[in-house]
């Protein structure tokens, strides 16, 4: 069976020409650009409900359950709203406080979405719990494209740097203790738990593109336990490293891989 006709595909279709494969092309990124505007003013007023603890005049006891009953979605989408959330408004803070003083500072949805850094979910969620260190580091890079003068502060230039800079603070190892222990055993151990992170973080990746970021654990195990099985890992290791990979928070990782 051919690779058309595996994937559903129409094989008698007759093949494109280069001008309508770049139009359809310009049609996907139309679209693709959409949802990340949708996305962002999405964050924007998922922050706002939550800051107003809107769940409360409406009989909800939590955030959680005002998300199930009103939305129908589960409890790890509603935090990953608020994950969403956080991330953007950091960024969009660091953003706005840059040397630029042309930048929009409106707070409105409308100013959120025209700051579409082309950021996935998944990389927001999992900056999601290091927002101050993705904002200082955006700060400082502007600050220092601005003095340097060799670059205009355009679109362009402000998407690269928030770009890099959440795609460093994602793969980057924590930082060390502000008191490093003189033991040079507890030296070597945190560097080995260092290069373990890393390395998960790259398994994890590697697991989010066969079970996306949407799917529950037990959705996902269905989908990675051959993957698991031929890489050679536990099914509870590659599901950690996905968490890990999510969150960005270590304790994922505990009890398995850690």
């Amino acid at each position: 069976m051919g690779e058309d006709q595996e994937h559903g595909a129409d094989p008698a279709r007759p093949p494109l020409t280069a001008v309508q494969a770049w139009g359809m092309t310009a049609g996907l990124r139309e679209v693709m650009d959409d949802v990340r505007r949708t996305v962002a003013v999405l964050a924007a007023r998922v922050r706002d409900a939550h800051a107003a603890r809107v769940w409360l005049p409406l009989g909800h006891s939590t955030w959680e359950s005002y998300c199930r009953a009103e939305f129908a979605v589960s409890r790890a989408q509603a935090y990953r709203l608020l994950a969403v959330a956080r991330a953007l408004a950091a960024i969009r803070d660091a953003v706005t406080a840059g040397p630029d003083p042309s930048r929009t500072r409106d707070s409105g949805p409308a100013a959120v979405a025209a700051l579409d850094y082309g950021l996935s979910q998944r990389a927001l969620i999992a900056v999601s719990g290091r927002t101050d260190t993705v904002a200082e580091l955006i700060t400082r890079r502007l600050a220092a494209l601005a003095h340097s003068g060799l670059q205009a502060l355009d679109e362009p230039a402000v998407r690269a740097v928030v770009r890099q800079a959440v795609r460093d603070v994602r793969t980057a190892p924590h930082p060390p203790p502000a008191d490093p222990s003189a033991d040079p055993a507890l030296t070597e151990l945190r560097r080995v738990v260092d290069e373990l992170t890393v390395s998960s973080h790259a398994i994890g990746e590697l697991m989010l593109e066969l079970a996306p970021a949407y799917l529950t654990d037990r959705e996902a195990a269905d989908l990675l336990d051959r993957l698991c099985d031929d890489i050679g890992i536990p099914l509870d290791h590659g599901l950690a490293a996905r968490r890990y990979t999510l969150s960005g928070d270590r304790r994922a990782l505990h009890g398995t891989v850690l």
